[in-house]
């Protein structure tokens, strides 16, 4: 089993400490979304790997060593202020950060994602050409691989088309991003891929790619897996994962993001945390039925 910490929320940035607790304790506990009552058990030694996704590795970075299996960072790192990425760290803190995983957990473990790109007045083709080449030039030696996705229609972007103000892509801005940031990956020893996009852009230098694909989880845990089938009619190759966050309980509040479509359930969610529980959100109850989850 994969573990994802996570796609449905930031835990390593706001809630790093509950997830080592959980970790010392040897298990957690992931709620049924679709039927209360039913909760999943997960036992670390059930676990072959675990998948970090955030846009803040800073807390954790005291504990990476406590870690007995294998693990992989995906940093989000985009050139957006604080109209879009309220409560994100500054760049730079970021980038340093992302310099220190690589060095103690290794290049190949650390993965960037420039994520999502959109243009309006203000973040236009060229912003994201000289944004992408200067992040580029400041993880040189630090991260091998980038990945790239485009701005979705997401219920939260709908609801924040004012802010976003975005514009639509025309077929010579995908040349023009794949041209500028092949050449820009390329010239600091780095690959670029997207996962999952309509244009995955290989034509212009891109690496067809996963974000987690089978060859990598079996290099780094010597087995294989299924492929994810989390959506209806889904073409990612990615391998299977169980991610043990909760929507709704990000408090990056990003204008783009697709975790978060109800701020006000966000702060509701978030007095709901306690550190000492099993599950991020909530507690155990009385009518729950707690189920072993192995695969």
């Amino acid at each position: 089993m994969i573990l994802n910490i996570s796609g449905r929320t930031d835990i390593v940035a706001f809630y790093t400490e509950w997830f080592i607790k959980r970790y010392q304790k040897g298990f957690v506990d992931v709620r049924n979304p679709f039927s209360k009552t039913m909760v999943s058990r997960i036992y670390f030694e059930d676990v072959d790997m675990i998948f970090f996704c955030t846009k803040n590795p800073l807390p954790i970075l005291k504990y990476l060593s406590i870690f007995q299996l294998p693990i992989l960072f995906h940093v989000t790192l985009t050139p957006y202020k604080k109209e879009i990425e309220p409560n994100v760290p500054s760049k730079g803190m970021i980038i340093e950060a992302i310099k220190e995983l690589s060095n103690k957990i290794g290049i190949d473990n650390v993965v960037v994602r420039y994520d999502p790109i959109f243009f309006n007045e203000i973040y236009t083709l060229e912003y994201h050409k000289r944004a992408f080449d200067h992040m580029c030039s400041l993880l040189n030696g630090y991260v091998k691989t980038i990945i790239v996705s485009f701005i979705d229609d997401y219920k939260n972007v709908r609801r924040n088309k004012g802010i976003l103000n975005i514009r639509p892509f025309t077929k010579s801005d995908y040349e023009e991003i794949g041209v500028s940031f092949s050449k820009s990956a390329s010239k600091y020893g780095m690959s670029v891929q997207t996962c999952f996009e309509e244009y995955n852009l290989v034509e212009y230098g891109f690496l067809k790619g996963e974000c987690l694909s089978h060859e990598l989880a079996f290099k780094l845990t010597k087995k294989t897996y299924r492929s994810w089938k989390a959506r209806k009619g889904n073409k990612c190759h990615c391998v299977e994962m169980v991610d043990i966050g909760v929507y709704n309980t990000c408090k990056h509040f990003c204008k783009y993001c697709y975790a978060n479509y109800d701020e006000k359930k966000v702060h509701q969610n978030c007095k709901e945390h306690d550190p000492n529980s099993t599950m991020l959100i909530g507690k155990l109850e009385k009518k729950d039925l707690i189920k072993r989850r192995s695969i």
